[in-house]
């Protein structure tokens, strides 16, 4: 039996925790399995009735050259992305913790872009590519920069992934900032004593050191990357000639242009095994190399 005490702190316990339940079922747990059951469905997202179609959608799904072809463009922009953005948030991380003056004023300026949304980040940087450097490239007769990157399908890509770059790197420059200063500064003073130039001591110091930041970065990148989806709409729009379609944007078409919700949700559920797959296989090989503190 329960003392007065007891129920009292299991009344408090509900009441912090019932909420917090209540949140995660209607906007989580709920919402990803009813998006399972409907990908067993034929249903245009419109009408009151379906029809039950076992598993005809995920084979449409694995027989779709369409598909594959969104998700070889998505792992392309993801290896590019994910390679790209680490490394300019690692350099951030390392200069913002150095002896820098106004360090804090610059954390918070490169930490701008990623407050920016990603449909607003995709269209101020349409204008940018379609009328800034075009401009710049035909003043200066630079002939590369004298048409728009986005018209170009060979060009389109690399466009997409040095903007979502530029916003993510300002978002895990944070973790990284976080990562260097939790290393002990005795690690780094013995180091220079006993004769370790800059890079040594970076190398051979500090980067063991924030192994756990290189984990949450990594994972988290290619998680949002993976996900793309704000960015991809507003900057090219899946173009030019479906160039930059990502998995995200065709499942979106698919279930909002097609109304074919049933081979979208089928589509979305291959997406989230394949993310889910490849982020636990970084997380433990990564995690493996972590140094204990």
């Amino acid at each position: 039996m329960l003392t007065k005490r007891g129920w009292d702190t299991w009344k408090l316990i509900l009441l912090f925790f019932c909420p917090a339940l209540f949140i995660w079922l209607t906007t989580m747990l709920i919402p990803f399995l009813y998006g399972i059951f409907i990908s067993f469905t034929k249903w245009d997202g419109i009408s009151t009735t379906y029809s039950m179609v076992g598993l005809a959608n995920y084979h449409k799904v694995f027989n779709t050259s369409k598909f594959w072809l969104s998700l070889r463009r998505t792992g392309i922009y993801t290896v590019g992305t994910v390679v790209l953005s680490n490394v300019v948030a690692l350099i951030l991380g390392l200069l913002l913790t150095s002896n820098l003056k106004g360090r804090n004023a610059f954390r918070t300026a490169i930490y701008v872009p990623n407050v920016v949304g990603g449909v607003a980040m995709g269209y101020i940087w349409q204008y940018i590519f379609n009328y800034g450097f075009t401009k710049i490239g035909q003043q200066l007769n630079v002939g590369w920069m004298s048409t728009s990157m986005l018209s170009d399908p060979s060009r389109a890509m690399i466009a997409l992934v040095v903007v979502s770059s530029w916003q993510l790197s300002a978002y895990l420059m944070i973790i990284y900032v976080a990562g260097f200063t939790n290393v002990p500064g005795e690690l780094v003073e013995a180091a220079r004593v006993d004769g370790a130039n800059a890079w040594r001591v970076f190398w051979h110091v500090r980067m063991p050191m924030i192994r756990s930041s290189i984990t949450i970065c990594l994972f988290l990148a290619i998680v949002r990357s993976f996900m793309v989806f704000e960015i991809n709409l507003s900057l090219t729009d899946g173009g030019p000639f479906n160039s930059t379609e990502m998995i995200a944007l065709r499942i979106y078409n698919t279930a909002y242009v097609s109304l074919k919700f049933g081979n979208a949700q089928a589509q979305a559920v291959v997406l989230f095994v394949i993310v889910a797959f490849i982020s636990v296989m970084q997380a433990y090989f990564t995690q493996k190399r972590e140094v204990q503190m």
